[in-house]
């Protein structure tokens, strides 16, 4: 049952398997068989093999680690006998004891989301400074009623439309096809972005000017990494402006001075004032307020980045979203040669296909190519060229058409919840987009000298998931929330806005 396999200069040859790593030369001669049964044993006690989990065939790891099959088959007997594994016919050898779980750590004590008084403990969702993994927490955090901002409809997401690309696409590939690829971006989606932007947004853009990448988040990182690398240290934000953006950029080492928005959007003044020669703009709606980028506050953001030679990072997150008034131009449309353009399908499509476009002014293509090849070689071809084929077939029109009828509705049905339980809210930025702002003004009796933080830890108390609008300002501002409404039905909006008056009402 014991004896060796294969001729003498086999064995001289180290024998092991992929499976668990199992190196033969470590078992003790004359005791394979045990050898091979602790080593299972370990493994099944320790996590590596999980209940379910199937055995190699006898055969295939006798061959492996150069022993007679014999050796393999005694060490599964002495498993079944034990009730470690189970013979299941066809199926194999199967795990059916599972390891005993440590008991989990005793959680630290916090005060109670929405508790009066006293501040959160560092690291809580709410706390007064938001840490790296926020939107990892709040998104683990369990509620019925989810009103995060920038959650897509993902329930939309077109299947059959995409599955019927993807076999298209497979079909026709080549084997060169699936080799690396263009960093740049397969040719095929480079094109259909630039007949996407022209026809959606106005930009008249070449196929060579697009760099296909990882999302806007990437996009952000790649344009930080040159910009230092070109001695530009500060990127001038919007304030309010997105934090998940902010934590990008201080994550590649730029510094974010707040340039304040009014109604008419970015204060090209304030901008100036800061000395910064680059500034990142959500111009078409702007996060959070959805105000949109006037057209005198556009003739004098030209002139500024003539003056300096200022770069516009032109972050166009959510611009195909709007019902309530005509498109608005993209700023790349005005000066190329001074913006850097990016968005993404993540709130078209779905944020977990990570795929979105930048165009870089001609100053910056090059380093920002490399950039890209260096991080990493490229996008997955594959979910390039479905998208591609959903692009120029017309199906991701419809699907953008589809959308917007749908938005209109939820976003009707937020704004009549908040006008029936949340008095004394003003809403912002209902013409366009994915989300809302609402803020209080001084005295709303929902507020009771209440901060915002407070206000979303008592609504997540009670079930609603939001955001609090000091999450995305760097300067103190009165209280305000942001809501998202794609994700949602009219009438689950309508439960959670009432939901969410309840709580801010609750002593």
């Amino acid at each position: 049952m014991d004896r060796a396999n294969g001729t003498a200069a086999q064995r001289t040859k180290t024998a092991g398997a992929d499976f668990l790593q199992l190196r033969v030369e470590n078992a003790p001669p004359g005791g394979r068989a045990d050898w091979l049964a602790r080593e299972i044993r370990a493994a099944i006690a320790d996590g590596r093999l999980p209940v379910g989990g199937t055995l190699p065939p006898s055969r295939a790891l006798a061959t492996e680690l150069r022993v007679s099959r014999g050796v393999v088959t005694e060490a599964y007997r002495c498993l079944t006998e034990d009730g470690h594994v189970a013979g299941r016919g066809r199926a194999g050898t199967v795990v059916v004891a599972a390891p005993v779980p440590a008991p989990p750590p005793a959680p630290a004590p916090a005060r109670a989301a929405g508790a009066p008084g006293g501040s959160l403990p560092e690291g809580a969702l709410f706390g007064a400074a938001p840490g790296t993994d926020v939107f990892d927490s709040l998104r683990a955090a369990e509620a019925p009623y989810d009103f995060t901002p920038g959650v897509p409809d993902l329930a939309s997401f077109p299947r059959a439309a995409w599955l019927r690309s993807e076999r298209a696409v497979l079909a026709g590939l080549s084997a060169a096809d699936l080799g690396y690829g263009d960093p740049r971006g397969a040719p095929a989606l480079r094109t259909a972005v630039a007949h996407w932007l022209a026809r959606n947004r106005g930009i008249a853009a070449d196929p060579g000017d697009v760099l296909i990448v990882a999302g806007v988040a990437q996009a952000l990182i790649l344009l930080a990494q040159v910009l230092r690398a070109d001695g530009v240290t500060a990127l001038a934000v919007e304030e309010p402006g997105s934090l998940g953006a902010r934590q990008h950029l201080r994550y590649a080492g730029m510094t974010m001075p707040p340039v304040p928005v009014d109604t008419a959007g970015i204060r090209v003044d304030a901008l100036r004032a800061t000395g910064a020669r680059a500034v990142l703009l959500t111009p078409a709606h702007q996060f959070p307020t959805g105000v949109v980028l006037g057209g005198e506050r556009r003739r004098e953001l030209m002139e500024w980045a003539r003056a300096c030679g200022g770069l516009i990072v032109e972050d166009d997150y959510d611009a195909e979203h709007r019902y309530d008034r005509p498109p608005v131009p993209a700023v790349r449309a005005m000066l190329p040669d001074a913006v850097a353009y990016t968005g993404s399908v993540s709130k078209l499509l779905a944020p977990a296909l990570r795929v979105g476009w930048l165009l870089p002014p001609p100053r910056y293509r090059e380093a920002l190519v490399a950039a890209k090849r260096f991080s990493d070689l490229g996008n997955g071809v594959l979910p390039q060229l479905v998208l591609a084929r959903l692009m120029e077939s017309g199906d991701l029109e419809r699907q953008l058409r589809l959308l917007r009828r749908r938005h209109r509705r939820r976003r009707d049905a937020m704004i009549a919840g908040i006008g029936r339980h949340l008095p004394g809210a003003v809403v912002h930025g209902a013409a366009a987009g994915v989300h809302l702002m609402i803020t209080f003004p001084e005295g709303a009796p929902l507020v009771r000298g209440r901060s915002d933080l407070e206000l979303a830890s008592a609504a997540l108390a009670h079930g609603v998931k939001v955001q609090p609008l000091c999450w995305h300002r760097q300067r103190p501002g009165p209280p305000g929330l942001v809501l998202g409404y794609a994700a949602s039905g009219p009438a689950r909006i309508a439960e959670g806005i009432s939901a969410l008056g309840a709580a801010l009402r609750a002593p």
